[in-house]
């Protein structure tokens, strides 16, 4: 216990006074310089991810845009280029779903579904395409500086879609006979004229028994044969 009492009598003495504060100020000062350099450096990469992110989201939007102006022209494309547009349409969709932006999903499918109708659109030649491509550029770029506000719009766009898409298979006519009601299933049979099922075989039955008729009589006139001729006699002379 003395090395105790000999540091407690230390610390205590006024002479050691000036050394623990200069201790503490020290220490003090490390403390807070680490903070601040944790900050700084937290800031930084925190800055430069959100750059990285702007980059990529930057070079998405410009390649989905360029996919739009080229679906508008998707007649005239040759096979390669097609499977080349497809291409860089998958990796910029895959890109945009990747990123950790609010509704990248949404604006994914957004895109991929005004890209489908500009291609759909393609085989007609009016201003309206260019309108089309002119807003998909700009509800892109409104998305990249406000991803919420822009994802309500997406959202609204893609549920009006999908409420006139089931419209539409709903009203279309099918191809299979609707069941008729049981009413008029009674005037359908009695308008139905019946057809002579057995008429080829009454007729067949008919032919028969004629054959059979002329065979006996046949065999009747070579047993009587002058009953036979004195029939046809009075026949020819009737």
């Amino acid at each position: 216990m003395n090395w105790w009492n000999d540091f407690i009598s230390w610390l205590t003495a006024s002479d050691a006074q000036s050394t623990i504060f200069m201790a503490v100020v020290i220490g003090v000062s490390m403390i807070i310089s680490g903070l601040i350099a944790a900050g700084i450096g937290r800031a930084g990469i925190k800055r430069l991810v959100a750059q990285r992110d702007r980059e990529q989201r930057t070079a998405a939007i410009a390649t989905l845009i360029d996919a739009a102006t080229e679906a508008t022209a998707w007649n005239s494309l040759t096979p390669q280029e097609r499977v080349l547009a497809d291409r860089a349409v998958g990796q910029a969709d895959t890109t945009v779903r990747l990123l950790p932006v609010r509704g990248s999903s949404i604006a994914a499918d957004w895109a991929s579904h005004q890209l489908a109708e500009m291609k759909r659109a393609s085989s007609r030649t009016d201003s309206t395409l260019d309108s089309s491509v002119a807003e998909f550029r700009d509800c892109l770029l409104d998305w990249l500086e406000r991803p919420g506000r822009a994802k309500k719009v997406f959202q609204n766009d893609l549920e009006r879609w999908s409420f006139s898409d089931e419209a539409e298979n709903v009203a279309a006519p099918t191809d299979k006979p609707r069941d008729l009601p049981a009413e008029t299933q009674p005037e359908l049979r009695s308008n139905i004229t019946p057809t002579p099922r057995f008429s080829d075989a009454s007729r067949a039955d008919a032919t028969t028994q004629k054959l059979i008729d002329d065979v006996a009589a046949l065999d009747a006139a070579k047993k009587h044969p002058q009953s036979a001729s004195s029939a046809a006699d009075e026949k020819n002379a009737s």
